[in-house]
């Protein structure tokens, strides 16, 4: 007997737009769909109908797609995530992609197999840049942390570039002038927090030096290699800003590498609240993001946007919060 998944591969598309074109969806080409419908007759498939009427029941399932799951950001999330919709009856599918286009379109199209009721996704850039193409579906969703401009979707996001701003302000105001930076490669996050890095410098009449700053894959290791190149420069940086909690997590084992202690020989300002910021010696300087309430946030907007697919896309920007600890003192 043949399965969906032969129908797919005969017709050389994913198993989701095979189940929209035998649902009769739109958005489906017309070469696509007449290319599928001739596998479907060449293979001799026939829908099972009992699984069938069960997907266009309405589902008691979300999916989360988030980015890294290892990032505690992200962690705390999901536990939101999770709290909002068992307050709510629904249970909660968890995928992560490792920032992979690849994965991510596995996962998308997993849900979609799934009929799950929406989907809260943290998209990869591939995905952020060209929404329609990537995510050509039907089911609600809601998209956090990274802007997505080019489709009609709901976002949910904090206040990036003047979340950045403020914290290096903080340094800059504190006496550091020149200020290396270590961002996340490949998101609008990253880009927004390098804006307000570098609107801060300019507003204060600093100079922006392209040496100071490092855009790296948003994992510990690399932020390690790249606080330990901005450390070996002729002339380091008085200070160190960095644009998430692994990042951060990486500056501080390249600074202790180097047997530098913070903030005598160094500052360091970052981005997250987690468990080990307050644990350290010294605590750690940062923006405290608004996470449970993303999350919180998020899903009540895809229970509303599963409710009314017409309503208006909303933009909700949450607002961080600068918290002063003891990696970085006022200089006299």
């Amino acid at each position: 007997m043949s399965s969906v998944k032969d129908v797919a591969t005969m017709a050389q598309v994913s198993t989701a737009t095979v189940s929209r074109v035998l649902a009769d969806k739109p958005h489906v080409r017309p070469e696509i769909r007449e290319r599928v419908l001739a596998a479907v007759q060449e293979l001799n498939y026939r829908p099972n109908r009992v699984a069938r009427s069960l997907r266009v029941q309405q589902s008691s399932t979300i999916g989360l797609i988030v980015s890294d799951i290892q990032n505690p950001f992200f962690t705390e999330i999901s536990r939101s995530v999770e709290d909002t919709a068992y307050q709510q009856g629904l249970s909660v599918f968890l995928c992560n992609t490792d920032e992979n286009p690849a994965k991510e379109q596995m996962y998308l199209e997993l849900m979609n197999d799934e009929n799950v009721a929406g989907i809260i996704l943290s998209p990869t850039r591939q995905t952020t840049e060209n929404f329609k193409a990537a995510f050509n579906s039907d089911i609600p969703v809601v998209v956090i942390d990274r802007r997505v401009t080019n489709a009609e979707v709901d976002n949910v996001l904090i206040d990036n570039m003047e979340s950045a701003y403020k914290l290096v302000e903080h340094l800059i105001t504190d006496g550091y002038q020149r200020i290396g930076a270590v961002f996340s490669l490949g998101s609008t996050t990253g880009v927004e927090r390098r804006e307000g890095y570098i609107k801060a410098l300019k507003a204060y009449g600093l100079k922006v030096w392209p040496e100071l700053i490092s855009n790296v894959n948003p994992r510990e290791e690399d932020s390690y290699e790249a606080t330990l190149k901005l450390l070996n420069l002729s002339e380091p940086p008085q200070a160190i800003f960095t644009s998430n909690s692994l990042l951060t997590s990486g500056a501080i084992k390249a600074i202790r590498q180097k047997k530098l202690r913070i903030p005598d020989d160094i500052a360091l300002g970052g981005f997250d609240e987690t468990t080990w910021t307050t644990l350290i010696e010294p605590a750690i300087t940062l923006i405290q993001q608004p996470t449970y309430e993303i999350g919180q946030t998020a899903t009540e907007l895809l229970l509303k946007r599963i409710e009314d697919p017409n309503r208006p896309a909303r933009e909700v920007i949450l607002r961080g919060k600068l918290i002063v600890r003891q990696s970085c003192k006022r200089h006299e």
